[in-house]
């Protein structure tokens, strides 16, 4: 327990740092432009991929489970919908960048401690929690929404493909389900969910990188951390977000 309030004093301290005005400006968004590009746009790929898929499975079982002749026919789209834009796309992507951004992040900023490429930031007398990791915290807050957003397409494009080809739906049907008693609030859940995931992921993988102690295995050990603690922060937030915006 001890232990633990020294971390977190320890985490609140460090973004005491990395919140303070960058010295240049021009450098700074030359760092968040490369960051959105490294953390951000380099996983649209796997985001695309997973997103599709848990639209197809989360299709599927809800025909298996609301299989009924007194259930309309768009009632299929319309629980699709709603199951990945409060659920699915929010925590299960934010889960998933935990692992490809927090192990980036981690990694990289630890490699950066045990080659005393920090401490020399440092010796010229640079802040180098606020020159390294407030552009990776802010890359991820302009960006992730970006990533939820294709993430929703793609899952209902999945969900789609499950609707018309198994649960024999047609398209038509399909689409009345997504588009029936539209709630923009939903997709504004949807964004504060990982507007708050985002923070987390990237202001605990850089806490972990960079206090990293050590040599290249503490940097794996760091890495590991950083994954498993972002996760963890993220499905605890995820319930504390739901109980405030919608219970």
């Amino acid at each position: 327990m001890r232990q633990s309030l020294i971390t977190l004093g320890q985490y609140f301290h460090l973004l005491i740092l990395v919140f303070q005005k960058p010295t240049k400006k021009r450098l700074f968004l030359r760092q968040i432009r490369d960051e959105i590009y490294y953390l951000g746009v380099s996983s649209t790929a796997i985001v695309a991929v997973i997103s599709f898929f848990v639209g197809a499975a989360v299709t599927s079982q809800i025909k298996y489970n609301i299989d009924s002749p007194m259930m309309p026919d768009y009632a299929l789209g319309f629980a699709t919908r709603k199951a990945i834009i409060l659920e699915f796309a929010p925590t299960i992507i934010g889960i998933i960048l935990a692992g490809k951004i927090g192990s980036h992040i981690a990694s990289q900023l630890g490699t950066m401690r045990i080659s005393e490429q920090i401490d020399a930031i440092e010796a010229m007398g640079i802040n180098s929690a606020n020159y390294l990791i407030l552009p990776k915290i802010i890359a991820c807050l302009i960006f992730n929404p970006i990533l939820i957003m294709m993430s929703i397409v793609m899952a209902l494009v999945g969900g789609w493909t499950i609707g018309v080809s198994v649960a024999g739906l047609t398209t038509y049907q399909y689409i009345y389900g997504i588009q029936f008693e539209p709630d923009s609030f939903d997709l504004l859940y949807a964004i504060i969910k990982i507007i708050v995931f985002s923070f987390l992921i990237a202001s605990m993988s850089s806490f972990y990188g960079y206090n990293v102690k050590g040599g290249a295995l503490e940097v794996g050990r760091a890495s590991t951390k950083a994954i498993v603690n972002s996760s963890i922060a993220i499905i605890i937030f995820n319930m504390i977000l739901t109980q405030l915006l919608i219970a």
